[in-house]
């Protein structure tokens, strides 16, 4: 039905999720930020959200030691995961600096800061174009100190120094010159398999059909041509569907790198792997 304004009929406004330039942003998280994409999609979560007040120890079933804002997208959120912790760098003291170390200066890290308390200490997230750094501080550390960085002991402790030594090298890169913007090749399809499951989710929680979706996210043209009861487009759409709803419904705990999901506990449905 269209909207009437001044007497002049107007054609009605397309769902939000229309709009796939608003998912764009999704192409360039890591795993811990898009598994916050599908967690704040859970109406279970939402629920949760809005008891915190009265709800002791209501994060941890979730995967996470505080509650987040599900209103907040992956670029103002810091989630705080189980296992932020044990695989975030750790900055402390440098009891052994020799005079000429650099000193740790909170200022001159690059991107967009955010400090919060994660219930044990200080988490520091800095966002730069295409990386997000996650840094643990030692309650010992002041600002001018000399400084080193740490990782906490595992089983494969290799794999978690190369980890930390790529993101330490993105950091001293960017801190010397902070990029202004990124320029990326074209999306993979599996970056934009990441797009469009999210869009496809937020299209089914919003009531849309699975030919109002393949629409949204196809074109009409494209959907006239080929749709039908065992078309190669139907299917495709509705395994976007399946995945967002797995995701969201227990998956997204691989993407954050937590365990299986526990007995009993929010979500059903069996993880499956998604980017990155």
């Amino acid at each position: 039905m269209a909207d009437l304004t001044d007497g002049q009929p107007q054609a009605a406004q397309p769902p939000p999720w229309h709009a796939s330039a608003a998912y764009l942003y999704a192409l360039h998280l890591d795993g811990p930020a898009l598994a916050w994409e599908y967690l704040r999609r859970h109406s279970g979560y939402h629920l949760a959200w809005h008891m915190r007040a009265t709800t002791a120890g209501a994060a941890r079933p979730w995967g996470l030691r505080t509650l987040e804002d599900p209103a907040l997208d992956a670029r103002e959120a810091l989630p705080h995961w189980l296992n932020t912790r044990s695989r975030a760098i750790r900055v402390v003291p440098d009891d052994d600096a020799e005079s000429n170390d650099c000193p740790f200066e909170f200022w001159h890290l690059p991107g967009r800061k955010a400090l919060q308390h994660d219930g044990q200490g200080l988490v520091l997230a800095a966002r730069w174009p295409g990386c997000c750094a996650r840094l643990v501080l030692a309650p010992e550390l002041h600002d001018g100190m000399p400084h080193a960085f740490a990782t906490r002991a595992c089983q494969e402790p290799r794999a978690r120094y190369r980890d930390m030594a790529t993101d330490l090298d993105l950091l001293a890169a960017a801190s010397r010159c902070e990029p202004l913007a990124v320029a990326r090749p074209r999306p993979s399809p599996g970056a934009l398999q990441v797009l469009h499951t999210l869009q496809a989710l937020d299209a089914t929680q919003a009531g849309a059909s699975l030919r109002e979706i393949a629409e949204g996210l196809f074109g009409a043209t494209e959907v006239a041509a080929d749709w039908h009861a065992d078309s190669a487009l139907r299917a495709r759409v509705r395994r976007l569907v399946q995945r967002g709803r797995t995701l969201v419904n227990g998956g997204y705990r691989e993407l954050a790198g937590l365990g299986p999901l526990p007995a009993n506990q929010p979500g059903r449905n069996r993880p499956t792997p998604d980017r990155p």
